[in-house]
């Protein structure tokens, strides 16, 4: 009896080394979100992705062409690698790295991503035909660099950001991500759909479900469908920061755990809404 017992134990002690050691040769989970272009995947960390979505979304707002975004975006990427960050040369900050004392704001606002996104957007504005100048004349005329030419190296990557998180590539923004560690808050993400896309309705279904109303950023019937993409791509974008574990657009739903696009499961979302879950 005790050499069955033995042998169990052998052999329960051998699967459970096979098995570990299985996991060792399993790739670990690389934590970075992607927007897709004409079959390239232009990746940023989820993080900087968090960031793109509030350039992006607060561009759509001030009903700006994408153009503007993929300026914001490369801008960024140069500027501060798109985090918001408290040091720079002499007295720069922030996403920008806009100086004070160049006019740019007082520190706390230039190191509020809302203020200094819209102070960004100001000025590129201001650019006489910026739609069509290269991405590092238009940014230069804003940031007065010390090395203009830098920016070109980011436009790829800021084009394919600005084109999916613009709706024109539906689908194209994915990212994978660790289990959520904690629950989301609906309040919070809620608060976070109107600091960057304003006034959108927003219902709360149950504790841990958003619905966002795209038709709320407007345009023309036959946007509607890129409108819904717009906010989509937004949602999977922060959901690192916000606990996000699911969007829905239609009958497609991003799901956290395997990180990409596929057929809903559930219902479609009404038209125009998009239906994000947060951890229980």
């Amino acid at each position: 009896m005790g050499t069955v017992v033995f042998a169990g134990v052998v052999v329960g002690a051998g699967a459970g080394v096979a098995a570990w050691l299985r996991h060792l040769d399993a790739e670990p989970l690389v934590a970075r979100c992607s927007a897709t272009s004409e079959g390239t995947a232009w990746h940023l960390e989820p993080d900087q992705a968090d960031t793109a979505a509030l350039l992006a979304a607060t561009s759509v707002r001030r009903s700006l062409p994408a153009r503007a975004t993929t300026i914001a975006i490369a801008t960024g990427l140069q500027e501060s690698k798109l985090r918001n960050i408290t040091y720079g040369d002499r007295d720069s900050l922030g996403i920008f790295q806009q100086r004070p004392s160049q006019g740019w704001g007082t520190e706390d606002q230039v190191l509020d991503p809302v203020y200094a996104t819209n102070a960004f957007y100001d000025a590129l504005v201001k650019v006489d035909g910026y739609q069509d100048l290269p991405v590092t004349e238009a940014a230069q005329a804003v940031q007065r660099s010390g090395f203009p030419e830098a920016y070109a190296q980011h436009e790829g990557r800021a084009r394919a950001w600005a084109s999916a998180m613009y709706g024109f590539s539906p689908g194209a923004v994915t990212c994978t991500l660790p289990r959520a560690e904690q629950a989301g808050d609906v309040a919070a993400l809620t608060t976070r759909v109107e600091r960057d896309f304003g006034a959108l309705p927003t219902t709360t279904p149950d504790q841990r479900t958003v619905d966002v109303d795209a038709s709320g950023l407007g345009g023309a019937p036959e946007d509607a469908e890129r409108m819904a993409w717009i906010v989509a791509h937004w949602a999977v974008s922060v959901a690192g920061t916000h606990d996000v574990v699911r969007v829905q657009h239609g009958a497609t739903a991003w799901q956290r755990d395997d990180g990409a696009w596929a057929p809903a499961e559930t219902e479609p979302a009404p038209t125009g809404v998009v239906r994000i879950e947060l951890a229980a």
